[in-house]
This record gives structure tokens, sequence and C-alpha cells, in this order.
């Protein structure tokens, strides 16, 4: 239950002045609907009027202050189209005009009655030989100076909540914040001449100089520690519960895994064959397993997940696999059966595909082999834990791609068994400060090294200007028999505009290259249609597959060896790598053209460069998270991933490092959180809403 101390904090925003039905819609889809909400929203930057400069010293389109006094001017009751009201006004170095459109006499008559003196604010414009000062964001008597914020914070704001209208209600949320027992080291505190948690929430919304705002700034460093803290320990206290749970053993005689690695046409790497060993060993312990394995692309993840799989097939269990598209769930059950078959398993260890496709007796049929234990792996999209999917002994939940999933998806899928096992895979490397940020609940395994006869991907840029020469380049390389996949370029936030840009190039292509080389994938075509499609590229009756990102992971045609991506400079870091993946499966050399549009911002010039100079993922993760930010990286939105309110990665990544010893520390002298620190931590966890962990403690 919440400490009533921080009951003030979580009041509704109803209850502050001003805000009723409409603007309280607008606040909550803003920021949220209780008051600690509103404080969580930041500055972004600031207005700073503390110049007050003579006329000649300013600067045009300059933000100033000015003491004026206040002309004789007429303010018609009506006027004729916009013609605006110019009130002269005069400053002790000449004239300033100010201009208001829309404005009603008797409001600006009393707003600036002739004569008096005012205190004005806003942006100075030249107009001829003097300035001009265009609806002031300020206008107050000598006595209300006060008023005029010298440096005035700016929020990310919605259509219909004005920076006036925000800055009343967030006063009003300021005098709500209660003095809360420090949390942090009296040591650590002194150290980073840090302010107390009140004082720093209350100085970042009233910032004392422009560097206040900056992640650097000591007040945004507290409130960014306090919440990676907060976050840290609620991993920790959650990685120690699943730790305690009890889980199966579960540990097989090895004879179905010994037949496949024999049959496969490679030897394990180093790396797969540790990672295989952190598996099993995690498997074989009565606590349940949760482990994240991140591999690079082409690292070899799909034979580590069947291996780990025949372990739970071995002691009479089943095994699942989650993808989170349906041509990548069907990609990997072809998978699974290629190497079931090479290896003779294909009747010993059927595999189940489960989609949203399937209809009827053929649905009813795979749920009967699930559920009497006839199907030792099933592999699936989300439908695989629909209500009506019932597995007779669920024993390792394999999810792929495992960022697109949302917690609560995972959750279910994971209910479905008896304390089944967890292997997360993603073949997005994963920078070392979002590992810690986001799963310092689970173990962390990684693969590195890619099979043997590997080839690197030889990657170039070119403008878009070449694309004639690159086409016929194309034409050439596609006689010699080489297939190529042209990627087609994210148009911007919208399905139907990458739509038309792929059906365009590819009608295009079909006059070039014949629309009998041709295959045509996007995500909007039905499935068995975009299956076909890939199919024909599979089997060579297809040279060149026009597609979307559609084919970002799963994709695996190995004789594949060369990949256009149009309009690379949309694309982020992370995506890049992966639609380069999809070459440079096989044995053959194989190359990568990013072609660009002009002219390059910094941060698009950025991307390209990195690819051109790596093919290591890691490195890659690790320089499009300076470039992008941890929430873009991971697609937190989409994914159901935490996102931070005050803490940004990388520019706060020490403090993390920091919190995570802090954590590490913490638990180790007081596990349950019951000294006059812990008390305090508890409190912590209860402001970032960390409820749940604090139920794992116990009452408190």
């Amino acid at each position: 239950m919440r400490p009533d101390i921080l009951a003030p904090l979580f009041t509704d925003i109803a209850t502050l002045r001003g805000v009723g039905p409409q603007f309280y819609k607008l606040l909550a889809r803003l920021a949220g609907e209780r008051v600690v909400d509103l404080l969580w929203h930041l500055p972004v930057s600031l207005v700073d009027r503390r110049a007050m400069p003579s006329l000649p010293e300013v600067a045009e389109n300059q933000i100033v202050t000015a003491r004026v006094q206040v002309g004789e001017y007429h303010a018609p009751e009506r006027r004729r189209g916009r013609a605006p009201i110019r009130i002269p006004c005069l400053h002790e170095d000449g004239l300033i005009e100010l201009v208001y459109f829309h404005m009603k006499a008797p409001q600006l008559q009393s707003m600036l009655p002739p004569g008096s003196t005012r205190i004005i604010s806003g942006r100075l414009e030249k107009r001829g030989p003097h300035w001009q000062m265009v609806h002031p964001d300020y206008v107050v008597p000598p006595e209300r100076e006060s008023e005029v914020r010298r440096l005035e914070p700016v929020y990310p704001l919605t259509q219909g909540v004005s920076l006036r209208k925000w800055h009343n209600v967030l006063k009003q949320a300021l005098t709500h914040i209660p003095t809360l027992p420090e949390w942090l080291e009296p040591t650590y505190v002194k150290q980073h001449q840090w302010p107390d948690w009140k004082t720093a929430m209350d100085a970042v919304h009233h910032p004392a100089q422009p560097q206040a705002i900056l992640p650097e700034a000591p007040v945004r460093m507290r409130l960014a520690y306090d919440e990676l803290l907060a976050s840290q320990l609620a991993l920790a206290l959650t990685r120690d519960r699943v730790k305690k749970q009890a889980g199966q053993v579960i540990q097989g005689d090895g004879r179905l895994r010994q037949q496949l690695l024999k049959s496969l046409p490679f030897h394990l790497t180093k790396g797969q064959q540790t990672v295989l060993q952190e598996i099993e060993t995690d498997m074989a312990m009565p606590e349940k397993m949760m482990r994240l394995l991140q591999g690079d692309v082409g690292s070899g993840k799909t034979v580590v997940a069947l291996l780990s799989m025949l372990n739970a097939v071995e002691c009479g269990r089943q095994a699942a696999l989650m993808a989170p598209t349906e041509m990548l769930a069907r990609q990997h059950a072809a998978s699974l059966q290629r190497m079931l078959i090479q290896a003779g398993l294909q009747d010993t260890v059927p595999v189940v595909l489960l989609t949203g496709q399937d209809k009827g007796k053929e649905r009813a049929l795979k749920l009967t082999q699930l559920a009497e234990g006839q199907a030792g792996i099933a592999v699936g999209t989300h439908a695989l834990f629909q209500d009506e999917v019932v597995f007779h002994d669920l024993a390792l939940a394999v999810i792929d791609e495992q960022h697109r999933f949302g917690v609560k998806q995972r959750l279910r899928l994971i209910e479905k068994g008896r304390q089944a096992d967890i292997l997360l895979m993603t073949a997005t490397p994963i920078p070392r400060t979002l590992a810690l940020t986001f799963y310092g609940d689970m173990d962390i395994s990684s693969l590195r090294e890619k099979p043997a006869g590997r080839q690197p991907i030889d990657t170039r840029t070119a403008s878009l200007e070449r694309l004639d020469s690159i086409i016929a380049r194309l034409k050439e390389v596609l006689a010699s028999g080489q297939k190529a996949y042209w990627i087609c370029p994210l148009v911007e936030e919208s399905e139907t505009s990458d739509l038309a840009a792929v059906e365009e190039r590819f009608r295009s292509f079909c006059q070039i290259f014949g629309k009998e080389q041709l295959a045509l994938a996007h995500g909007k075509m039905k499935g068995s249609e975009r299956d076909a499609a890939m199919q024909r590229f599979r089997d060579g009756e297809a040279r060149l597959l026009v597609a979307t990102t559609v084919i970002e992971v799963g994709v695996d045609v190995p004789d594949a060896t060369i990949i256009v991506i149009e309009h690379a400079e949309r694309f982020g870091l992370a995506q890049l790598h992966q639609l380069r993946g999809r070459v440079g499966r096989g044995n053959q050399p194989s190359s990568c053209l990013l072609l660009y549009g002009g002219p390059l911002g910094e941060t698009a010039r950025a991307r390209l460069r990195v690819m051109r100079e790596t093919n290591d993922g890691f490195r890659i993760a690790e320089e499009d998270l300076k470039l992008r930010g941890s929430g873009e990286v991971l697609g937190t939105r989409q994914s159901g991933l935490p996102e931070f309110r005050v803490a940004t990665l990388p520019a706060h990544g020490e403090l993390l490092m920091a919190a995570c010893d802090d954590v590490k520390l913490i638990l180790h002298r007081d596990p349950e959180l019951k000294t006059h620190r812990g008390q305090a931590l508890r409190v912590l966890l209860y402001l970032f809403e960390y409820d749940r962990q604090i139920r794992y403690l116990g009452v408190g």
C-alpha cells in the first residue's frame, strides 16, 4: 500500500484549479492523470528573458525585457480585415511598437492604458527605423515585474495546452511536493553536491541558469539517479523472486541432441557451445530459467534454440517457439523441420506450426496434438497463447525477436506451462547499458562469432543520382545468375506510403528486368502470397526480390549475395544492419549497397559511415544508442518496455553503473529493506510505481 506521505503526489489533476473536463483530457494525454505526472513532464529548453540591453545593442529577433511608457493610441472597436493595432511605447533609447492582432479594444486599453509604465518581454523585430514587438509574452506594471520569468522553461505541449495554462497547473502541482526521507547515501550526495529530492524537483522546473536543464546538470543528475536506482532495485527484487520460484529440472539424456549434431554440415562455434552449456545448466536447476540470448545477425541462434528444445523433448516434455510475425514463424518451422529431417528425427520430434491462418479441422487437429503431447515442438505467432491453446507439458518457451512482444504477451505464454523455463532471443545486439536497464532481472548470453565459412559483407554507399548506372550494373549481375534484394524506402510512419513506394519500384523494374525475374514482398500481402513469392526467390525462379522491411528478420536465402537499400538515410542503424544480414549467409562473397538522397544530415551521415566501417552488430548497437537514444533503439512504446521520465541513455550511463553497484550493496546489507535507508528506498520504489516489487518483500 502506497505510503501516505506520497498521497499528495498521486492526487488526481482534476483537483487543480482551472482543470475542467476538456482541459483534463488534454493534460492526461500530454502528461498523465496524477500530479506526479505533471512534475515528471520536464522542460526541454529555456527562453532567456534576462537581456535588458539598450536598443542600439539589440540583435534582430532577440528576446528582451524592457521598461516602456505607453503612448497615445486609438484602438477601434471594429477593424477591417487583419489590420493590427499598433501601440507606440517610448523606451529610453527610442520607440518600440507593440503589435496586436485579434485583440479587443477594451482588453488592450485595460492592459496598456496610455501614459502608464509597463514591463514588456518578447521578441524584438526591426520595422523600418523602429523596433516592434508582436504580441509580447509579458505586459505587467512595474510592481509585478517579478512575474516575468527571466529564465522561462519551455515544455513539450499539445494543441489546447498553452504555455501560460501549463505554468498555471504546474505551479499548483509544485505545491504538492512533500519532504521525503533521503534514500541516497549521504556521502554520495555530498560527493556530487546534489540537493535533496524535493529541492531538485522544484529546481528543475525553476532553472537558475540555462545549463540547469541539461542532462549533466546537478539537479537532473540527482533525479536521473533516483529513477535509475529505483529501476535497478526493482529489477533486482524481481530477479531474486524469479530465482526463488520452483521450476522443473530438465536434463535430457542427450540422444536427440547428439543425433542432430552429427547431421549438421558444420561444427558449432565456441560461442554456441558456451551458450548451450549456460542454457543446459540453467534448465537442470530446480529454479526457473530466465535467460536472454542475444546474437548478431547470422550467429546461429536457431540451432541453439533447437538443441535447447530437444533437451526438453528428451525428458518427454514440450517446447514452444514464438515469433512476432507469421512470416518469421513459418521460416522458423521450415528451418527446424529441415534440420530434423537431415537428422532423421522428423517422426521422433513432430513440429506443429500454429498461426492465425489455421482454421477448422486443421486447427482442431493441431490443438489436439499439443494438448495430448503428440507434438514435441510448437512454433507460432501470438496464436500460441490464445485461451484455447493447451499444452500437455510445456517445459521451455523460446521467444524470438522478444523486443517486439509486450511483457503481458510474454507472461501469457509462460503461464501455459508449469513453471516453464524462458529463453528470450534477439538478433538486435543490446548495448550493455540497455541490457542492465531493461533485462537486469535476467541472465544474458551473447553470440558474437559467425559460423566458419561466413564471408564479411562489403558495404558501400552511393548517391541516388547514380541510380541508372546502378540498375544497369544490377542487370549484369542478375544475368550472371546471382540473386539480389532491393529494399524500398521508408517514406514516413505510414504502411500505405511504404506500400506505394515498393509497388512503384516493382512496376518500373518489371519493364527493366522482365516480370519473370522478379518477386514482390510487403506486409500488406496475404501470408500465402508472400510465402509463394519468397519460395520463388529461394528456388531461383526469381532472381530479384523487391521488398519492404518485412524481410528484416528471419529470411534465410544463402545464395542471395547482394542487397540494395534505397534511401538508406531514412533507416536506423540497427535496422540497416538487420537488412544487411539477409546476405552473407552462405560461403560466397556478398555486398550491400546503401543508396542515399541528399543533402544528408549529420546523423544520417554518421549512420552510413558506421555501416561502412563495421559488420559488428554489437558495435553498431552502441553507436545506434548514441545516435538515437534508448527508446528508439528498443522501440519501448511498441514493446511494453519501461520508459524513463528523467534519465536518458547514454548521457546517464555512468549513473546506471553506479546504481547497479549501489543495489548490490543495498541487498547484501539489507535484503528485506528494513533499515532506516531501506524504508526510504521503499518510498522510492512506490514513488516510481514499483508496487509489485514491494509486495515481493512482504507488507510495507
